[in-house]
């Protein structure tokens, strides 16, 4: 996947390099690192970021000149052999403030289109994945876009860089992450959509950890008296003030605040011709003594004075060391602040450690106080590591990999999986389990790939308890459970029900998380069984992927009596009504027939009773190489209906519904993307004033396309010309049916019948025309019956080939690509113009 296997990244805005050292000390190499200041810029250097003397660019990123100079040293690796940049990181800054409120500031405006400035550089270098880190209202925080207007960052992020990459973005609270003080910030990560099939970015996280108190932390460091340095660490030594401050702190005790004492002359103050003027206490963390028992507080840039936030130690009348502060950053002991080596710092008098201290100690602390925690990006360059460093075959390379090793063998296969000598990727491994799983077909079996499971995830419920319990109940190779494990790695204990009918499938899924790291607080339950028939206990949440297959009757029966849809003979209804009667929660992939399909009547009755949080339409992208389109729903089955949230991932739209508004039992199933247009033009139209019929009996067989004596004409969609008006003779398309033939066929009861009315089907380009003499259809078009006497006019059938009529047509289906029959719920749409005026 790499060339010369060479991990590379590129920096901006980088500060100090503080962060990205985390990215030097997982092996990556730095093409290029920007930073505005040059005395930051110094520190980076100092650590030996970059290899290439070339890469240290000192300069404004918005200036075309610094640009070019990160691109020219791209160019300068590319003629090394190094065939793409693995990874861009972006820390820009950003002042926050609500999209509503864009007016108020338009200086900050400017400044957050720094935040653009580096979107257009990752579309122009195209990394492999993006790393975003900024404060917590980041995502939602407003900017200029490239076309002029207001956006939320994150819509922007999403608009220019959705079309290539799978994108996650979440806000962390640091501490709870790996680093040992409090910080929450909002962390954006971007995969190509190419290898979306193998890593998704919600894996490329850090992982959650338990937070450390203060004492935990630097409980171990030497105590400091007044003004000096420790003996063997010369960052470990704090900036005296002026002696009459020291009583304002002196008597606190833990987590007590200076303002807080009783003597006037104890309190923050200034002395003004002999009178105490009491400083103003305008934040309650300033001159407030810290907690041994808690977390450290957010670390900011003026860390060196004791009226900034949260900097006085919890026992000694000082702020915290430079070194203290490194280690609630987690900066490791190596990092560099100066050209000189510690031993050597160490041996300088007082009045040149002062000396030193004097130029640097700002420069040091403020680099700091804007730092990303060392270990976070570390995290995340290792995970990225881990991927890039493992093979991930295509479909091509897995074939033959299943070929030359007899994989079809279940044998051969755990043999395989367990051994791994090809240092396959989990993603591959497991799907190549899904492709020789011998049951596949009868099972309908398909893999979850990770691109379906990361958009799923960013809408799994949060669980304010300690214990939650879930189920998988149709598992398979397990690819939704390293996004539970990670969704709910902060929840003390997580029962994990996995669940498949097929044995072989579980006993490979074991093989397949024995090279996972599986978190403490999860707990694994297997159960070889027919999950429709298992009903042990109540979940908090079903999650899954149900076999998409019709049961043959007799197997109907088995599962009918706990059914609400009595007439579906489709697996995944099974499943996704099992899931609603046993779980607070459901999250399940299912066809998008669902949303419209008359077999589904029942079920969505019954779904609109509920609160359905989201849908999600993944279209025809969800399964390679299996052309249904799907959608997951997620229902809440405690709470009343209120809002849905439809994400369509083909047409890069989310949008929030009230859900009586989008399930209006005025129309014949739920529109999810009903909007104003929509509902301008069903307003001047008159619907369902047709049934339909479709024949599906005339084949290439029984029909010719050559013309004889006594054949009748058969006409198919494409004879019905654009606009509906004429009927076109297309040689080597017409076809032919001899009448005697024709007249066993259901469809000769309209042969003649100028009552009715012809649409093709199965297209986004509806038009009508009359039935015509002396001909028959074949299932190409729809016969729309009226259900009592209608006439359309010629303008009233010329309006269904309108590009307005078109395009309400797109939203009346749901955006549908495959199920476009029309049948007898979608025949509802083809109506009458209340006013013929109204066409446009």
């Amino acid at each position: 996947m790499i060339a010369n296997n060479t991990l590379t990244y590129i920096s901006l805005f980088s500060s100090a390099g503080v962060g990205c050292y985390g990215f030097k000390q997982a092996g990556f190499e730095c093409i290029a690192t920007n930073e505005l200041i040059h005395r930051r810029l110094n520190i980076q250097k100092l650590n030996q970021k970059c290899k290439n003397p070339g890469g240290y660019i000192e300069g404004d990123i918005t200036k075309e000149e610094t640009k070019e100079l990160i691109f020219a040293e791209i160019k300068k690796w590319e003629s090394e052999g190094n065939d793409k940049v693995d990874v861009v990181i972006a820390t820009p800054p950003c002042q926050g403030m609500s999209v509503a409120n864009h007016k108020k500031a338009e200086n900050e405006i400017v400044r957050n289109s720094l935040v653009v400035e580096s979107v257009e550089i990752i579309k122009k270098i195209k990394p492999r994945f993006f790393l975003f880190e900024n404060v917590a209202a980041f995502w939602k925080t407003g900017c200029t876009a490239p076309d002029g207007s207001i956006k939320a960052i994150g819509q922007v992020i999403t608009e220019e860089l959705g079309t290539d990459y799978i994108i996650m973005n979440q806000i962390l609270n640091f501490k709870n992450y790996g680093s040992n003080s409090s910080r929450t910030r909002t962390v954006v990560i971007g995969v190509e959509k190419h290898l979306a099939e193998f890593i998704a970015p919600v894996e490329l996280f850090p992982t959650y950890k338990q937070e450390k108190v203060l004492k935990d932390v630097i409980g171990h460091l030497p105590k400091l008296k007044w003004g000096q340095f420790a003996p063997k660490d010369f960052y470990h030594q704090f900036r005296t003030y002026p002696e009459e401050m020291r009583q304002w702190i002196h008597d606190l005790k833990e987590g007590e605040s200076a303002f807080d004492n009783e003597e006037l002359e104890k309190r923050p103050h200034k002395v003004i011709d002999n009178t105490i003027v009491q400083n103003q206490r305008k934040n309650g963390d300033k001159y407030t003594r810290q907690v041994w028992s808690k977390v450290a507080p957010c670390i900011h840039t003026r860390n060196d004075q004791l009226a900034s936030q949260n900097t006085v130690h919890p026992e000694e009348d000082r702020v915290f060391t430079i070194r203290e502060l490194m280690e609630l950053m987690t900066i490791p002991y190596e990092f560099k602040w100066c050209d000189m080596e510690l031993k050597e710092l160490n041996k300088l008098s007082i009045d040149e450690k002062l000396t030193l201290l004097k130029k640097e100690e700002i420069n040091i602390r403020q680099s700091i106080g804007e730092a990303v925690p060392t270990t976070i990006f570390h995290q995340i360059a290792c995970n990225i590591k881990k991927f890039i460093t493992q093979n991930h075959l295509s479909a091509q390379e897995i074939n033959k990999i299943i070929l030359n090793y007899d994989l079809k063998d279940i044998n051969n296969l755990k043999k395989f999986i367990r051994q791994n000598e090809l240092n396959l990727g989990n993603a591959t491994l497991a799907r190549i389990a899904e492709l020789v799983n011998s049951k596949r077909e009868n099972n309908s079996a398909y893999f979850t790939n990770k691109f379906i499971v990361n958009e799923i995830f960013k809408e799994l419920p949060d669980f304010e308890k300690e214990e939650i319990n879930v189920i998988e109940p149709s598992v398979g190779v397990g690819n939704f459970l390293p996004f539970i494990f990670k969704k709910y790695e902060s929840i003390h204990k997580v029962n994990i029900d996995v669940v498949d009918i097929d044995k072989d499938a579980l006993e490979i899924l074991k093989l397949l998380l024995e090279k996972m790291e599986i978190p403490e607080n999860i707990h694994l339950k297997f159960i070889n069984t027919d999950s429709l028939k298992y009903r042990e206990k109540h979940y908090d949440l079903t999650i899954g992927n149900p076999p998409f297959t019709k049961m043959k009757a007799t197997d109907v029966k088995d599962y009918i009596e706990f059914n609400v849809n009595k007439v579906t003979t489709n697996l995944f209804e099974f499943f996704l009504e099992k899931a609603i009667q046993t779980s607070d929660f459901v999250a399940m992939i299912t066809p998008k027939a669902l949303l419209n399909t008359p077999e589904f009547e029942a079920t969505r009755k019954m779904l609109e009773q509920l609160r359905v949080d989201c849908i999600i339409d993944f279209g025809e992208n969800g399964f390679k190489g299996v052309l249904v389109e799907t959608i997951c729903i997620l229902v809440n089955t405690r709470n009343k209906p209120h809002k849905t949230k439809i994400k369509s991932l083909t047409l890069n739209l989310e949008l929030e519904q009230k859900q009586n508004y989008i399930f209006d039992n005025r129309f014949p199933y739920w529109i999810i993307y009903r909007n104003a247009f929509f509902d301008k033009i069903a307003k001047k139209m008159e619907f369902d004033i047709f049934t339909v019929f479709r024949d599906r009996q005339i084949t290439n067989t029984n029909s010719t396309l050559e013309k004889q004596k006594d054949m009748i004409r058969i006409l198919k969609s494409r004879n019905i010309s654009d606009d509906g008006t004429e009927i076109l003779d297309i040689e080597g398309y017409d076809a032919y049916m001899d009448k005697t033939e024709a007249e066993k066929l259901a469809v000769y009861k309209y042969f003649n019948d100028l009552s009715v009315y012809l649409t093709p089907n199965m297209t986004y380009k509806p038009r009508v025309t009359k039935m015509k003499p002396d001909i028959i259809v074949n299932g190409s078009v729809a016969v729309l019956i009226p259900k009592k006497p209608v006439e359309l006019t010629e303008c009233q059938m010329k309006y269904f080939s309108t590009g307005e009529y078109r395009e309400f047509y797109k939203i009346a289906r749901n955006y549908q690509t495959r199920s476009l029959n029309v049948d007898s719920n979608s025949c509802f749409w083809f109506g009458r113009l209340a006013k013929e005026e109204d066409i446009n």
